[in-house]
């Protein structure tokens, strides 16, 4: 038994830190992921060797894994559904997780498929713009998916940028009417801010008619409902869910939901953000962030508690280089945070 299924991009991360300067001469948009092929993103490594941009770290990467990582970390039960190649990225992206306690399956492994990357430009600012090259990850289908997976769990989660996906969204209809059958509740992350510009019929496609969670940042909130304020677009993004998650960095998060009973008002919770002074690598925030609300909701947490344990989880994530904490980094924040 799990306790969600998720599906994503599977992609391994390469991290540099460089100057508002520099990003500028990469042309990539800050704060966004752009999608490239495999020349473009060697145009952008080979500029960043020139200018004696070291790599600052590997690691294993991809919205939706990261979810899941952060998810297993905190003692939860995730199955992974994704693409990689037979090739050593995709070798050390699977036992990467696997020993983090996130299932895979050997659906996943594409023969002479090429594993996704992704250069993640740090600004001093601690924003982080991101390069994508897919790999074999673009072709994901039904056939990387063991629906099997999803019959045995209670939550199905679904990476937005897999609404830029063609090949996907036959298997994303499958299994939104799958998680229908067997009662498991659907949750959607937006992912990025060009995902919401670029592929909002994509993500109309992943809502179906509602889905239990949305998570989203404020900016990607008020690109989809083109509602200016933050408690305004968290209020608009109900018609498509049950719950609403619209975090705001620094400005902390707003959790919107419905209550049971009809003709009550909509239940706003506002959760703040701790405190961070040194903001060193925001790559990931928004992932563990529902990674930790989803495990704390699984565990019938109620929902500012979850709030503050995916706030707690994210600020740490912020002050550190790479998209994930250390299994007992997350599991001191939930001792911490949670009360039992």
């Amino acid at each position: 038994m799990y306790d969600v299924m998720a599906i994503g991009n599977a992609l391994v991360d390469y991290e540099f830190v460089l100057s508002d300067e520099a990003l500028e001469e990469t042309e990539l948009t800050k704060g966004n992921m752009t999608l490239a092929g495999f020349e473009e993103q060697q145009q952008v490594l080979a500029f960043l060797k020139l200018a004696n941009i070291k790599l600052s770290k590997q690691a294993g990467g991809g919205s939706a894994a990261n979810t899941m990582f952060t998810f297993a970390s905190l003692g939860g039960k995730p199955f992974y559904a994704c693409r990689i190649g037979d090739d050593i990225q995709g070798t050390f992206y699977l036992k990467d997780l696997n020993q983090a306690g996130v299932a895979t399956s050997s659906k996943s492994v594409h023969e002479g498929g090429v594993t996704g990357s992704c250069v993640v430009a740090v600004t001093h600012d601690g924003e982080r713009t991101m390069q994508t090259y897919l790999g074999t990850s673009s072709d994901i289908t039904a056939d990387n998916v063991d629906f099997d997976a999803l019959t045995q769990s209670d939550w199905l989660y679904l990476e937005g940028y897999l609404a830029m996906s063609e090949s996907i969204q036959p298997a994303m209809t499958q299994l939104r009417q799958q998680a229908g059958i067997h009662n498991a509740k659907i949750a959607v992350s937006f992912a990025d801010p060009a995902v919401v510009k670029f592929a909002k019929e994509g993500l109309l496609n992943m809502l179906g008619n509602k889905v239990a969670v949305i998570f989203c940042n404020s900016e990607e909130a008020r690109l989809f409902t083109e509602k200016k304020q933050h408690k305004a677009s968290a209020r608009a993004l109900l018609e498509y869910c049950q719950i609403a998650v619209v975090t705001d960095g620094a400005n902390g998060a707003i959790i919107a939901c419905k209550p049971e009973e009809k003709n009550s008002d909509i239940i706003i919770h506002e959760v703040p953000t701790p405190k961070v002074t040194n903001v060193i690598d925001t790559n990931g925030a928004g992932d563990n962030y529902a990674g930790a609300f989803l495990y704390a909701l699984s565990q019938q947490y109620s929902l500012p508690e979850c709030g503050r344990l995916a706030s707690e989880v994210a600020s740490q994530v912020i002050q550190q280089f790479g998209p994930r904490l250390t299994s007992q980094d997350y599991k001191d924040i939930a001792r911490r945070v949670l009360v039992a």
